[in-house]
């Protein structure tokens, strides 16, 4: 559970700001929309392989350039 405790004096927008900032660091909506649905571990290891294959494409373009 994310709590911001406003300040004496501190505008509400402020407030927002940190809890956002909280909630991105956090990493709580990368980990709701990962369990949103069920992911087989077959499936799963397979799409870590593509999206490494994908980076080290990335990676080697951004070498040559």
């Amino acid at each position: 559970m994310l709590k911001v405790i406003i300040q004496d004096g501190e505008s509400i927008d402020k407030a927002l700001k940190r809890f956002k900032k909280k909630y991105e660091k956090s990493g709580l909506l990368k980990e709701f929309r990962k369990r949103m649905f069920y992911v087989k571990p077959s499936v799963n290891k397979k799409m870590d392989k593509e999206r490494a294959i994908r980076k080290a494409k990335r990676i080697l373009a951004e070498e040559n350039i």
